[in-house]
């Protein structure tokens, strides 16, 4: 078995040697400079090594957010006002959501568990919730999920959706009130209307 000895100014040895079978020539080729802090070497499968990040195993940011007060809104109104973070028995993971006038921006890129509960109170036909996303920075809004009840007096509704999130810097989102009568959004300091966001992993 060959080896390569690296030998220090004490002496003593680093060995590099080939491993205990080797079926046929196997060549590596080194990365031409050294990674970042915290990368680690990985292959490309042909030979070609390089640095790399790694992906980090479990959950790294989970947020969650309730508006405080009731928001009265008709059809396809922002539910804009008293929007904070869940404060009974709450925990945080990671930097968190950032939040203006209930428009909602990501701490970072990542796939995203979005969760919306929303309590309802009035007596329209219909009434609901919708989840609007924006990938340029709110220049434009698509509809990413929704859900409808038929409320006679208060009513819950739980919608929820995964989004790809490329662009931290250009992802929005928020929740659209959707009904065909002024309807009330209930708010507390309890959990009644609000988000729940999870990252999941890496894009």
């Amino acid at each position: 078995m060959s080896e390569l000895n690296l030998t220090h100014s004490n002496g003593n040895k680093v060995k590099l040697t080939t491993p205990d079978t080797l079926a046929a020539n196997k060549t590596f080729k080194l990365p031409g400079a050294d990674g970042s802090s915290g990368q680690a070497m990985v292959t490309n499968g042909s030979g070609a090594l390089s640095f790399a990040s790694i992906p980090v195993a479990g959950i790294t940011m989970m947020d969650q957010w309730r508006i405080t007060n009731d928001n009265n809104k008709t059809n396809n109104q922002t539910i804009d006002t008293n929007w904070a973070r869940t404060s009974n028995f709450f925990a945080q993971i990671g930097t968190g959501m950032s939040q203006s006038s209930g428009v909602f921006t990501f701490p970072q890129t990542g796939i995203y568990l979005i969760m919306a509960q929303v309590q309802m109170n009035g007596g329209a036909g219909y009434a609901g919730a919708q989840m609007q996303v924006s990938s340029d920075s709110g220049g434009s809004y698509s509809n990413l999920c929704n859900g409808y009840q038929n409320p006679d007096g208060y009513s819950h509704l739980f919608i929820h959706a995964i989004l790809d999130v490329t662009n931290a810097s250009t992802f929005r989102i928020y929740l659209m009130a959707k009904n065909n009568s002024s309807t009330q959004y209930s708010g507390d300091t309890q959990f009644r209307t609000g988000f729940t966001f999870i990252r999941l992993g890496d894009t």
